[in-house]
């Protein structure tokens, strides 16, 4: 693919984003949808396997019924109320489908089965987009709606999409399947809590961002794609370290970054009298943080010293991904001291 229609297809995924983000108007909020779809085909497809047509297929029929579905309740909507507007749903059903739409279109349970099957057929890099910035548009629009949304349908897909989150990574050897199924759980305590506040949402998808950006990365520095090369190739003698610090951060383990969004979460939880749901939100997140703890072993074989010869790819290219990388790293395992400043 040249590097001007990898130019427009970026720029097409940005726009379409912003497109949705700043609607007003629901056929607004899914033409950017729409483009936002479009313009990731080519991008997943672009190594001409058939893994990767597989993945495309996938995402293209999900994106595409999700969207239809998004229409369809707001045709429904604006039938009942003759409203168009994106703040404007107020017939329960049309909440309801709204709901189910976006929930497909990030991948929440039960409607997740794509997600680990799309990732596993694209490179890391592609993945990192997916599991990132394709999130904003959806994310974008619950938040806009959440007060409108029906609040036990999320609350029933969130808790649900933590525990096949926690209960689907347990026996992966691939880590981008890995990947995809604690992105589905994260995506699980953002749907639980949205109803109750939408800033800690809000944190909760960006701190799941800053702390997937640098992993993956150090992923694709090391062309790790399994839990056995984790134990056979170590990245660099100090990247190796901060690999297995922002894994832990993303399983939740105190008192690295990705512990914040989860105690305030809970905490909410509980101040909001759901002790039973935080319950089921805290042992279903161990599940997580197992597999997690069970990557950072392997990668710990790396850093011990031993008499196997293990190959080290340890000299990193100064480029833009290095220094992203190194810009994201600090605030992925370091932000935890900040807790008091977020609590809304």
């Amino acid at each position: 693919m040249s590097p001007m229609i990898t130019s427009i297809l970026i720029l097409s995924l940005a726009t379409g984003t912003i497109i949705t983000m700043a609607s007003f108007h629901w056929l607004l909020a899914w033409m950017g949808l729409e483009l936002n779809t479009l313009a990731i085909l080519p991008i997943i497809s672009k190594s001409h396997h058939p893994r990767a047509t597989e993945a495309s297929t996938k995402y293209f029929l999900t994106q595409a019924a999700a969207s239809a579905l998004i229409l369809f309740s707001s045709v429904m909507n604006a039938q009942a109320t003759g409203q168009w507007g994106i703040l404007q749903l107020e017939d329960p059903l049309a909440q309801t489908l709204l709901t189910m739409a976006l929930a497909m279109k990030l991948g929440l349970a039960p409607a997740h089965f794509w997600l680990p099957e799309v990732l596993q057929g694209t490179s890391f890099k592609t993945g990192l987009i997916i599991i990132t910035w394709q999130k904003l548009a959806p994310m974008a629009l619950l938040l806009l709606t959440w007060n409108q949304a029906s609040m036990l349908t999320l609350t029933m897909m969130g808790s649900l999409s933590v525990i096949v989150g926690g209960l689907g990574g347990l026996n992966q050897t691939q880590l981008r399947k890995i990947i995809a199924f604690s992105s589905i759980a994260h995506l699980g305590w953002m749907a639980t809590i949205i109803t109750k506040s939408n800033k800690l949402a809000l944190l909760n998808l960006t701190m799941y961002i800053l702390i997937s950006t640098p992993m993956m990365l150090s992923l694709i520095f090391s062309s790790t794609k399994t839990t056995q090369d984790l134990t056979t190739s170590a990245p660099s003698p100090i990247l190796a370290p901060l690999t297995m610090m922002t894994l832990l951060s993303l399983g939740g383990l105190p008192p690295l970054s990705g512990f914040m969004p989860k105690w305030l979460t809970l905490e909410e939880l509980l101040a909001q009298n759901m002790a039973p749901l935080a319950t089921v939100l805290a042992v279903s997140t161990l599940l997580s943080l197992f597999f997690y703890l069970r990557l950072s072993y392997s990668l710990s074989v790396t850093m011990s010293p031993s008499p196997t010869k293990i190959s080290s790819k340890w000299r990193l290219k100064p480029n833009t991904s290095t220094l992203l990388l190194s810009t994201t790293l600090p605030p992925s395992i370091l932000t935890l001291p900040l807790t008091p400043l977020m609590k809304p």
